[in-house]
């Protein structure tokens, strides 16, 4: 039986090659469940609200995400302690999933119970680092404060009119947010770990990523076989694939190694960090947008709003991009190299809002404008990979 250890401070350790765990990685997977019943919600209701809805639940979900994130790169340790919270959590997550679903069980009653829940179990990890780990225990204790006022007003928040509810989340995450930025000079004494961080961002990415793949299979699966479909099916793989190319291909610049903690300066940690949010989430509408061309493909033109929702994800998506890389750490190919970077994200944008712009276009012929700007994107890229400085 696994014994039960005390938490310890991760990152004072020189450990260049820390890895995200077996226990982060199972932990993800109840996420997954989460953004695929957020995605069937935005793939049933594309209107302003719908996206609005989906907007903010998706936030809740991935601060609960983030939340975990940090607590682990700073003090994970895998224990049997450390195993039952993270099933705690799952199991609030899922909990979570299935109330933010369409049928029966929608309800933000039990909602405001699972965040809740998810809450209070990260202040036991917290209590429990307070307690073992001497140094950070100035950090903790504001986290403990600052936390606990928010997992309180959540609780709160389950005896309030339903129509009341949202206010109080919203105070609830105001707390949460506000947190790291107030104990923003004790984080700074405990730094973050940059090769285990950039790798847990990295997963997450990829996580919502592969919520445009299985949206691509479902979509075909309600359709007989024709070409229009298996068509847009195809561009919109090979969308996805140049969005993983370009995060991924750039990623040995986001953050300094820990042997070159003296150009420290050049990582922007909170913009780093807090611009993964609207790329996460442009991902994942991505993913639903994708379902609605392939369905519409071969029948029709792309609605307006279908149309927006493609090209729109994939505008924000490279914007992020865009801001990581300037919040980034210049790597090995200097800082002229990442400027450029930066530039092209950038500079595809008006391309995608023009494609938005042309109505009456076929779901596969959109695809295949925006597979066009990314193209474009991976090129300059390419053509930027020599530049010094």
């Amino acid at each position: 039986m696994i014994p039960i250890a005390p938490p310890r401070l991760r990152t004072s350790e020189d450990d260049n090659g820390r890895r995200a765990t077996w226990l982060e990685l199972f932990y993800d997977l109840a996420f997954v469940v989460g953004v695929a019943v957020l995605s069937e919600r935005l793939l049933t209701d594309t209107s302003l609200t719908g996206l609005f809805s989906y907007t903010g639940y998706f936030g809740l979900l991935w601060w609960l995400w983030a939340s975990h994130t940090f607590y682990a790169d700073r003090f994970d340790t895998d224990d049997l302690f450390s195993r039952a919270i993270a099933a705690a959590q799952m199991a609030a997550v899922i909990a979570l999933a299935a109330s933010l679903s369409t049928g029966p069980a929608a309800s933000t009653l039990a909602f405001a119970i699972a965040y809740a829940t998810a809450r209070w179990t990260l202040l036991l990890m917290y209590a429990r680092a307070h307690r073992h780990v001497v140094e950070t225990q100035t950090l903790t204790r504001g986290y403990l404060m600052g936390f606990g006022l928010a997992a309180l007003v959540w609780t709160v928040s389950i005896a309030v009119p339903e129509s009341v509810r949202p206010v109080v989340w919203v105070v609830a995450l105001a707390i949460d947010l506000t947190t790291p930025w107030v104990m923003r000079r004790e984080q700074a004494k405990v730094p973050l770990d940059v090769s285990h961080l950039p790798e847990r961002f990295g997963l997450f990415t990829i996580l919502v990523l592969g919520e445009s793949i299985a949206a691509l299979a479902a979509g075909l699966s309600h359709l007989e076989w024709s070409a229009a479909p298996v068509l847009t099916m195809t561009l919109g793989i090979t969308v996805a694939s140049a969005l993983w190319w370009m995060y991924f291909e750039n990623a040995e610049g986001t953050v300094v190694r820990r042997s070159d903690r003296g150009t420290a300066r050049n990582w922007r940690p909170t913009v780093w960090i807090y611009t993964h949010l609207p790329l996460a989430l442009s991902l994942a509408v991505f993913g639903v947008a994708l379902e609605h061309a392939v369905n519409d493909a071969g029948s029709h033109s792309m609605s307006a709003v279908h149309r927006w929702l493609l090209v729109g994800a994939v505008a924000v998506a490279l914007g992020g991009m865009a801001l990581i890389q300037f919040a980034s750490n210049v790597g090995p190919r200097g800082v002229l190299w990442r400027r450029s970077i930066t530039i092209n994200r950038l500079a595809a944008i008006p391309f995608l809002i023009v494609i938005g712009l042309l109505p009456g276009l076929e779901p596969q012929w959109v695809t295949a404008g925006v597979l066009g700007v990314c193209v474009a994107v991976l090129v300059a890229d390419l053509s930027s990979g020599e530049l010094r400085g």
